[in-house]
């Protein structure tokens, strides 16, 4: 509800959802994110219950001026779901899913994230290409490309999508498809939050599992090179039902580790193998005929539980920082380098992955969406994680020193979702020059006034 004296008292009269402003309570838990390092506080927050919500919400915030920020489930490094002084769009409290299994369509809305669409749909054997980690939103992914444990078999998450509901910066309601408004479809697959809010996709349906070939194997960094060689072997000419991640980074304190590793710099491959078991089984025997690892997790299990083997790195309240690149091989330098700085982690949760991609995401033209360097085969996320604030130059630098060395040996591209706050700069080989300069033109055509701003933003073109 908004004080009486809020410029927001008619925003708020408006709408079913509630309308959030500093003092509440419900204002600081709606300000909080995945990454604690983003510590913003907007003028309102508006709690959408509905497309009538959003639609009122995007013409307040163009009517009167108002720094407008997209909320889905504010789990992107770069914080952008908030902004100092802006009017937030919330739309965690829209969790619809709904199947389709007639046409295997699924209908997910922006506040699910990939753990609900995944509980969904296996009930019935099915799912949707999502992330590695079942607690990413469903809309950040889905808008810029998408890559997980399927892409190689099924392509980027938005690849997988059939159509979106869509609110304009004019306030529109739109029925977005390759069939209708297509320019502005083609766009949101990958361009991001720029061009619209998205209140409903509808996504294909594919059947994997219920139970996958899948897990984790760890070594002793002492032998890394041993890994990283056998890395190499099986994602060379792999399977495209096979990921592979390369993991370096600290023994966890996890059970299934003997007591004396914990805290040790570990080496570790992790697989899933989304086509039969008796074909996983004969993708990952090089793994399993590597001799004495510490922990040899991969084995038949619920893809469901599968996709959660990252979720306890990533546990929102965290301090995050990032720093990525595509890669078109690991070759012996990157890969000194890349064991050179995970035995100096600045913290216990730090990591880097290298994970496989390729497949049925690289056979589409380049230009099919938006979804920039669909042709990599692998992308690196080095990913710095700590909890006391006074780490943070410590772990920053420690994640920058390591992109310095590695990137020298990366493709040029960058993921858009694993872009920090601090590489705008960068945001243009996120998509490459021609699919920039017609993103660009298709701003100009569709927000002007650049609207839906704080995000990977691309501006609208001249």
């Amino acid at each position: 509800m908004s004080q009486p004296d809020s410029p927001f008292v008619g925003l708020a009269e408006k709408l079913r959802g509630p309308l959030l402003l500093p003092g509440q309570q419900e204002y600081n838990e709606a300000r909080q994110l995945w990454n604690a390092m983003v510590d913003k506080r907007p003028a309102a927050i508006v709690r959408a219950s509905g497309i009538a919500d959003v639609i009122d919400t995007v013409n307040f915030a163009r009517e009167t001026g108002h720094l407008l920020s997209i909320k889905g489930n504010g789990h992107n490094i770069a914080g952008h779901a908030l902004a100092d002084g802006a009017l937030t769009l919330d739309l965690s409290a829209m969790k619809g899913i709904h199947l389709d299994l007639e046409n295997a369509l699924a209908h997910v809305q922006p506040g699910c994230n990939w753990g609900d669409v995944d509980r969904e749909g296996m009930a019935f054997g099915l799912t949707v290409p999502g992330g590695i980690v079942s607690t990413t939103g469903v809309a950040g992914l889905a808008l810029g490309g998408g890559f997980g444990w399927m892409t190689r078999k099924y392509g980027l998450t938005s690849d997988n999508i059939v159509a979106m509901d869509v609110v304009s910066a004019k306030g529109e309601f739109l029925k977005a498809s390759r069939e209708a408004h297509a320019d502005l479809f083609w766009a949101l697959c990958g361009g991001g939050g720029n061009f619209g809010v998205v209140t409903s996709f509808a996504f294909h349906l594919h059947p994997v599992g219920p139970d996958v070939m899948a897990g984790l194997a760890l070594y002793p960094m002492d032998r890394a090179r041993e890994v990283i060689a056998l890395f190499r072997e099986i994602t060379t000419g792999s399977d495209e039902e096979l990921t592979a991640i390369l993991v370096l980074r600290k023994a966890p304190p996890a059970p299934f580790l003997p007591p004396e590793v914990h805290g040790a710099p570990v080496v570790g491959i992790a697989v899933c193998h989304t086509g039969s078991l008796e074909d996983g089984a004969k993708a990952v025997r090089p793994i399993k005929a590597l001799a004495a690892p510490l922990v040899d997790l991969i084995s038949p299990k619920p893809f469901t539980a599968h996709q959660t083997l990252f979720d306890a790195a990533q546990p929102a309240g965290r301090r995050y920082y990032w720093k990525s690149d595509y890669f078109d091989a690991l070759n012996d330098t990157a890969s000194e380098v890349m064991i050179a700085h995970a035995e100096k982690l600045a913290s216990p949760h730090s990591a880097v992955l290298f994970m496989q991609l390729g497949g049925a995401a690289a056979r589409l033209p380049a230009n099919y969406s938006a979804a920039g360097n669909r042709d990599a085969r692998f992308v690196a996320n080095i990913n710095a994680s700590w909890e006391d604030p006074g780490d943070d130059a410590a772990n920053i630098a420690w994640a920058r020193a390591f992109w310095e060395d590695l990137h020298p040996h990366a493709s040029g591209g960058v993921y858009v979702n694993f872009l920090t706050d601090d590489e705008a700069a960068r945001i243009p080989s996120a998509y490459g020059e021609e699919l920039h300069e017609r993103l660009a033109a298709l701003k100009a055509k569709h927000d002007p006034d650049n609207l839906f701003r704080v995000n990977q933003n691309i501006a609208p073109a001249a």
